[in-house]
């Protein structure tokens, strides 16, 4: 007798098959075990386990990156340390 393959539900997220943690994780940017934690306390709907990452991330305070410095404060941080160090901070030419 002829079964039908049982198609998985593409909606949902089963822990126990690695090839889908492996993928969500990589898609998400969360470790395992985040993902562990994200589906114990919402639930297996990628739907619902995408939104609140995207929800935590858009709610951390970012951290300014050394590169948003003001160039003013960024050269003057250079040039006293440079005459700490006993040197010119004298452009040649």
């Amino acid at each position: 007798m002829r079964r039908p393959k049982i198609q998985p539900i593409r909606n949902k997220l089963d822990i126990t098959d690695r090839v889908q943690v492996r993928v969500v994780t990589r898609r998400l940017g969360v470790s395992q075990a985040e993902l562990t934690a994200l589906v114990g306390r919402i639930g297996n709907s990628i739907a619902a386990i995408s939104k609140e990452v995207n929800l935590q991330r858009s709610s951390r305070p970012a951290a300014p990156a050394p590169e948003q410095l003001p160039p003013a404060a960024m050269i003057a941080s250079v040039e006293t340390a440079v005459t700490e160090l006993g040197g010119s901070t004298e452009t040649p030419g």
